[in-house]
């Protein structure tokens, strides 16, 4: 908390701690700011109702905390008071899961001896039929990020301020933890969300392709520039540049994104003339930067210019219960998408899906949910519905399982080669298309139904896989 907000709100809560307990108590949300919208103090119920980290929220503006359609309109916070009445009003929130709240907001000054206003206090009651126990799950979302682990909720109440500034984000993490989610949500939440958010792959691109896909080339730079192109950083101008797989950068390149950071001034490829633009830069990698500067493989100069906020997003198997809410995340997800009535999952495949550790991380979850969602036949998801390379991994530390043994395949008699320890994504939905094409005698409409696919996604997908 700075000095200048400490003393606001000792002159006008001189016990702090005594008033932060009695507005704890408190059945609906309460906020109190300075004149300016700056928040000084909030209560636990406004915590919940917005999923804000209140120990983290002093200064922030109420506008980016509250997210309430009200403020943009009439609130005599934003656009001054006419007269020092308190105001109540009927509005919608947005929580941190973006789901809209209707309440009943009420702002009113805080006067001092003189008759100036020397702060605001707001309330938030929910209206109609919610309640707050409902908003109250202990489960965090940002889009569809979702968690309730430490490390997650701490990110969760970074992003609010992260996004109010233009500071480049480096985001951290093995490969399927969400880092491209975050980016794009720290965009959403940022004033520069009505522009474009723009993203590239720096790893899917030949390096002599990369630099005129970043920054754009002039006609005649090279055989076959028939026309001048503007680029990645000029198409995302008043927007966000996400670059993810940073550390697969060339060196080249990297000088110019160094160039662009200092100046924010774009030379396309074959040009003298720079062009000015106003982009905000996040990009993600799984790699080791700091080990790929020790190796002469990374600029340090860069490194340190894009590190000035970093997030790092956990594996999975670090996250504990998150695994579960994933879980059912997931399968309400694919339940709406396949239409299908998948009241839950048995025990033993909770504990296999628990102990299994991930190294796809939460793209795997979801993966194996949406294969399970699509084979199963019954009201809840059991083992035999699960890929089988998990109930292979499994059976290396067998878990405590209840259900009968004819639940895990037998091995087949004919040999064949051992599998790898964890079969990528295209394995499995490769064999989720053959089993499919084998239940239904290979009828490929039928097999797309189960699919839950359009006839043209199952003929493409078999043309990938090579399926005759």
């Amino acid at each position: 908390m700075t000095d200048s907000i400490q003393t606001a709100l000792t002159a006008m809560l001189p016990n702090t701690d005594s008033v932060s307990s009695l507005l704890d108590e408190l059945p609906l949300g309460v906020a109190v700011m300075d004149p300016h919208g700056k928040l000084l103090m909030v209560n636990e119920a406004y915590e919940t109702l917005t999923g804000v980290d209140r120990s983290r929220i002093k200064g922030l503006g109420c506008l980016h905390a509250l997210r309430c359609d009200y403020c943009m309109k009439d609130c005599p916070v934003m656009i001054g008071w006419d007269n020092m009445q308190a105001r109540s009003v009927d509005a919608n929130i947005v929580n941190r899961e973006r789901r809209k709240i209707p309440v009943r907001l009420t702002v009113s000054p805080l006067m001092d001896e003189s008759g100036n206003a020397s702060g605001v206090i707001e309330t938030i009651a929910i209206r109609g039929t919610h309640t707050l126990d409902e908003t109250a799950t202990g489960i965090f979302g940002l889009g569809d990020l979702i968690g309730s682990s430490p490390q997650i909720k701490k990110i969760f109440s970074m992003v609010p301020s992260i996004a109010q500034t233009d500071s480049s984000v480096l985001v951290t993490g093995e490969t399927g933890t969400g880092k491209d989610m975050l980016a794009e949500e720290i965009h959403n939440a940022s004033d520069r969300s009505k522009g474009p958010f723009i993203k590239v792959n720096c790893g899917a691109l030949p390096d002599t392709l990369l630099e005129s896909e970043l920054f754009g080339h002039n006609k005649g730079a090279f055989t076959g520039a028939d026309h001048d192109k503007p680029g990645r950083f000029r198409l995302a101008h008043g927007g966000t540049l996400f670059l993810t797989e940073i550390g697969d950068l060339p060196l080249p390149l990297q000088v110019k994104l160094l160039s662009f950071l200092d100046d924010k001034v774009v030379y396309p490829l074959g040009g003298t003339k720079g062009f000015h633009t106003d982009v905000r830069v996040i990009v993600a990698t799984h790699r080791d930067l700091e080990e790929m500067v020790r190796l002469k493989q990374f600029r340090q100069d860069l490194l340190y210019r894009l590190n000035v906020i970093r997030l790092h997003l956990p594996p999975l198997r670090e996250r504990g219960d998150d695994i579960l809410s994933l879980q059912d995340h997931f399968l309400k997800m694919f339940q709406t998408r396949f239409g299908k009535k998948v009241e839950g999952l048995s025990q033993n495949a909770r504990t296999i899906l628990h102990d299994y550790q991930y190294p796809g991380n939460v793209r795997e979850l979801r993966n194996v949910i949406e294969y399970a969602v699509n084979f199963c036949d019954d009201k809840h998801i059991r083992l035999r519905h699960l890929p089988g390379y998990l109930l292979r991994d499994s059976q290396q530390t067998p878990p405590q399982l209840t259900e009968p043994p004819q639940e895990i395949p037998a091995p087949t008699t004919q040999p064949a080669a051992q599998p790898a320890k964890s079969e990528s994504w295209e394995d499995v939905q490769r064999k989720m298309i053959i089993d499919a094409l084998v239940q239904t005698g290979g009828k490929k409409q039928k097999a797309a139904q189960i699919l839950g696919w359009g006839r043209s996604t199952l003929w493409r997908k078999m043309k990938h896989f090579g399926i005759e």
